[in-house]
């Protein structure tokens, strides 16, 4: 039987919380159900198993350390002979009753295997192996796979995505690229949980975990975002402030002719009702178009005027 240090690959220095870490990675690789097909998986997971059933327990540690016990945890002891419970499951002392009529026993709380309440217990192999199974005296009695971890991806989507609900497409840290549905209904930060998405799970026929992908609309050229209302700039040449004019403005949703009064200055403020994002309860945002006079250039009678009428 190797030394258990060698066998998970720890310092006779390491550290209880280095020697859980190392077991459960160990664990988690060699495992029979991570390596089907592997004839010689449950012999390494076994000596995994044998190697942490000593020196994931201080009592049995020390006593390996100290050359009382061997590696599969025999007592070594002169005088002394393994009893039938296994390593430490009980031992007796070397006269028989016909030999003096002594006899005594020492046991622990019963084996340190899986599910027993020894260092391999049920709480340990349920954090690794997310409470997949049970271990008896008999054997492991499988409970019912766990799902594969949920995997976290962010998305980024435009104004004019978040506006009609578009469909995208999501990137995955492993290549894989998923076709996304928005809701109506979509903000800045929000999370969209995609069943099935995520990580496969450890155990054959285990189900998959999640993605969860979190929306970031981007910044946007021409629209900015208030609520869930928008607001952008329109050019207006000088001489449709003046005597009004329908203007073309680009909504999410497509171009619209709006209306500029006469006499309008810049800044003046145009309400287009129901093109801004989705609301929760229904309907939509407005946008607002603010006006931006453009004066032509190299009008010499504009010029002339100008210079007329300053003050």
């Amino acid at each position: 039987m190797r030394d258990p240090y060698e066998v998970l690959g720890v310092s006779k220095g390491a550290q209880d919380k280095d020697i859980k870490a190392a077991y459960r990675k160990l664990a988690k690789k060699h495992h029979p159900d991570q390596n089907q097909g592997d004839p010689k998986a449950k012999e390494r997971f076994a000596a995994l198993n044998q190697a942490y059933e000593i020196l994931g327990d201080s009592g049995k540690r020390g006593a390996f350390d100290r050359g009382e016990i061997d590696a599969e945890g025999k007592p070594k002891f002169a005088g002394f002979e393994a009893g039938p419970g296994g390593p430490f499951g009980g031992f007796r002392q070397g006269q028989g009753p016909g030999q003096g009529g002594m006899r005594w026993e020492f046991r622990s709380g019963g084996p340190g295997g899986m599910g027993s309440g020894g260092p391999l217990g049920d709480d340990l192999f349920s954090e690794i192996f997310g409470s997949a199974f049970s271990q008896a005296r008999g054997g492991a009695q499988q409970r019912g796979a766990p799902a594969g971890h949920d995997v976290n991806v962010s998305l980024d989507i435009s104004v004019e995505e978040a506006a009609t609900g578009a469909r995208v497409t999501a990137a995955f840290p492993d290549g894989r690229k998923i076709a996304v549905k928005l809701p109506d209904y979509v903000e800045d930060g929000q999370v969209i949980r995609l069943k099935g998405q995520g990580e496969a799970g450890p155990f054959a026929h285990a189900q998959p975990g999640d993605a969860l992908v979190k929306i970031r609309i981007r910044a946007h050229s021409r629209y900015r975002v208030e609520g869930r209302d928008l607001h952008a700039d329109v050019d207006v040449p000088l001489a449709d402030a003046i005597l009004g004019m329908k203007v073309p403005v680009e909504t999410p949703t497509g171009r619209l002719a709006v209306n500029v009064p006469a006499g309008s200055s810049s800044d003046k403020v145009l309400r287009i009702k129901g093109r801004g994002l989705p609301l929760k309860g229904g309907g939509h945002g407005d946008l607002y178009a603010h006006v931006r006079i453009m004066l032509p250039e190299g009008d010499g009678e504009l010029e002339a005027w100008a210079k007329k009428h300053r003050q």
